[in-house]
């Protein structure tokens, strides 16, 4: 019996064993070493076996959260929104319909990377079919041209006695392939790309020289030559120059002494000057001085006018007159400011200063870049002029300067006007001895101006509303429309009290002390207040003119007018006598002056006279001497016309009523207001 053969033989029977037949192999003993060996690779194998068959272990760190079996199968569910990261969520806009700030509940979330606008089309539609049947008809052209040169082609041929091509000819021979205009993944790779950009700038480059040398002491001495030489010639030009000033102070040396001589005998030449001006207009000097119309006697409360002298300069000529103001210590003297009221027709403004004893000429010329549309003389120092201009600017102008422009002056930097600043007033000095003054404009803001140390300082006093009540900036939010001034006044009296008139036809009664609301409003004209004026001598009086045509008389405790007076044309500016309570005067667009006295007749004027030729020339502004007879009337062609009031017109002025005293012409207007108020008494009772 045959014994089974061996794993190891086996083994070597298939590595190449002589003999084939496994069973005729005999047995073939191993050495002892390599039958070892045999046996450690198989453990090492088992025990790499056994490694792998063992179940894995995790490892659990120290630090683990521990969790209940309620919190692992917690399930927390995540919403995902498609909101723009970079989307604001705080946008507020201003609600008209509300009148209030409020935020906007909806943002749009929508980010846009790629915009393409195609022009797909149905295949059924119109336009598609047309387009289709546009493209056979390419189609057959071209193959009707590839068929008609394929037939001279054999026809060549044939005539060459070669044969015909065997192989047929395609039908239809297209040169490039027809993008199909409805499938855009074929015309994907015909889209155009903008190009790009490029914003650059052409400048000339610098000047460049390549500059190579060695440094040694010849070099740097001749360097050192050079520069003595180059100071050397500079010296000889400062001498030359030092040479020419020397030869023109020598020059300026003598004119010097001339105009020192000048000035010495200046104010005997200006004494002179008004000489020979006084006998030039030696008439009208008498008539200022003497003239007493004799015709007043025999017509009871009627006066009449004369005119007197026409001030005007060459260069303010056109311009329209804008302020008249007398000077408080010079009886005489008088400035007048020269702009324009046409928006349209703006340019430059002129201040000049016109004397009494001097017609011919101004004392004083202050031309400016801006339109004058206000000026005010300080009751104090009259060397001082506080003006006006049209681009909302105010300036102070210094008669004893020797510059033509003024020393002190805003700008946007220190709170000017936005609008034309229509008038300005000097006030009494602060508590600190500062000097300061009013000005009000069109944007609505009543300003005071201090002087402190060469500047001017703003403090806004109050904001003008369209409604009866004024509201801080800060205190609301909610958008009002603002009040354009136009005049102001101050009572003479009752220091914090002030008057304020509008573009809207009110009359605004403020204070000094707050500016949260009007002391009261009066609903005064139809349309814009010229002027608003206290009564000299009456504490609770004052007047207003407007557009409307009419004067107005006013009670400051009363919100109804107590006179009235319908002069038949725009009113340009009325005055208050310095001399008399119930005399005033006002001039018209259509050139009359007109003067009332109320204590003669309060329904129709004591005197109406027609100045220049009606619709030729206008009246602007009327301002009374406060001490002579007369009054000045500018017009808008640039001329001052100054006029007499003959005796009937001015009764206060007479030496036994001037012995009365001011209580008199306090009794008088009270008398007024006495008969006035009788008819509401009587109704009331």
């Amino acid at each position: 019996m045959k014994k089974p053969p061996t794993k190891n033989a086996t083994k070597a029977g298939q590595k190449g064993a002589p003999d084939k037949n496994l069973k005729t192999q005999s047995k073939v003993e191993l050495p002892k070493k390599k039958k070892k060996e045999e046996d450690d690779e198989t453990k090492t194998g088992m025990e790499d076996m056994e490694e792998w068959l063992q179940p894995k272990q995790m490892v659990k760190p120290d630090d683990q959260l521990q969790l209940t079996e309620e919190e692992l199968k917690e399930e927390f569910t995540r919403i995902l929104t498609a909101n723009n990261p970079h989307a604001p969520d705080n946008i507020v806009r201003f609600s008209f319909k509300e009148q209030c700030y409020k935020q906007i509940p909806s943002v749009n979330q929508l980010a846009v990377h790629f915009t393409l606008e195609g022009n797909l089309l149905h295949k059924e539609s119109e336009e598609a079919r047309r387009q289709l049947a546009q493209i056979d008809d390419i189609d057959e052209d071209i193959a009707d041209k590839s068929d008609g040169e394929e037939d001279g082609a054999n026809a060549e041929e044939k005539q060459d006695g070669g044969e015909t091509p065997t192989s047929p000819a395609p039908a239809k021979q297209t040169g490039a392939k027809l993008t199909n205009q409805f499938n855009f993944c074929e015309r994907a790779s015909q889209s155009y790309n903008n190009p790009y950009r490029e914003r650059g700038t052409m400048t000339e480059p610098p000047p460049r020289v390549n500059f190579s040398a060695t440094a040694n002491q010849w070099e740097i001495y001749d360097a050192y030559v050079e520069d003595l030489a180059i100071q050397q010639r500079e010296k000889e030009k400062d001498l030359k120059k030092s040479k020419k000033d020397e030869d023109k102070k020598k020059k300026n040396g003598a004119n010097e002494v001339l105009t020192d001589d000048i000035n010495r005998v200046a104010r005997s030449s200006k004494i002179v000057e008004r000489m020979v001006n006084q006998n030039t207009f030696d008439a009208i000097a008498h008539d200022f001085k003497y003239f007493e119309d004799a015709s007043d006697e025999y017509r009871d409360g009627e006066g009449t006018c004369l005119p007197l002298w026409k001030f005007s300069y060459e260069r303010s000529k056109r311009m329209t007159v804008t302020a008249i103001s007398w000077c408080p210590k010079y009886h005489d003297l008088f400035a007048v400011g020269h702009g324009s009221y046409d928006f349209l027709k703006q340019s430059a403004g002129m201040v000049c200063l016109y004397s009494l004893k001097n017609p011919s000429f101004p004392e004083h010329v202050y031309a400016t870049d801006h339109g004058v549309m206000c000026l005010d003389i300080h009751p104090a120092y009259s060397h001082l002029i506080v003006v006006g201009f049209y681009d909302g600017c105010v300036g102070v102008f210094n008669l004893e300067e020797k510059t033509s422009k003024p020393v002190y002056m805003s700008n946007a930097r220190n709170g000017k006007h936005t609008d034309p600043v229509w008038e300005v007033r000097w006030q009494k000095d602060d508590l600190d001895g500062n000097l300061n003054f009013y000005s009000i404009s069109s944007d609505g803001r009543v300003v005071l101006w201090t002087i402190i140390k060469s500047e001017l300082h703003y403090s806004d006093v109050i904001q003008l509303r369209m409604d009866d009540t004024t509201q801080e900036p800060a205190v609301t939010s909610q958008l009002s429309s603002l009040g354009c001034g136009t005049s102001i006044d101050f009572h003479s009296t009752i220091d914090y009290l002030f008057l304020v008139g509008t573009e809207e036809g009110k009359i605004h009664k403020c204070s000094k002390a707050y500016a949260s609301k009007y002391l009261s409003t009066f609903n005064a004209h139809h349309m814009t207040v010229y002027a608003v004026r206290w009564n000299h001598f009456h504490s609770k009086i004052f007047i207003s003119c407007s557009a409307d045509w009419t004067i107005k008389i006013w009670e400051h405790t009363c919100q109804d007018p107590i006179f009235t007076f319908d002069l038949g044309s725009a009113v340009g500016d009325v005055a208050w006598a310095p001399f008399s309570s119930t005399v005033f005067a006002a001039v018209t667009s259509d050139g009359k002056i007109v003067v009332y006295d109320l204590s003669v007749n309060k329904y129709e004027p004591i005197c109406q006279q027609l100045i220049f030729q009606k619709g030729k020339t206008k009246l602007t502004h009327i301002s009374f001497n406060p001490v002579y007879p007369i009054a000045v009337l500018g017009d808008d062609k640039g001329f001052v016309t100054s006029v007499k009031l003959s005796p009937n017109l001015r009764k206060a002025m007479h030496p036994k009523e001037a012995a009365k005293g001011p209580e008199n012409e306090i009794a008088k207007f009270d008398k007024l207001l006495a008969l006035v108020r009788e008819p509401t008494e009587k109704e009331e009772k």
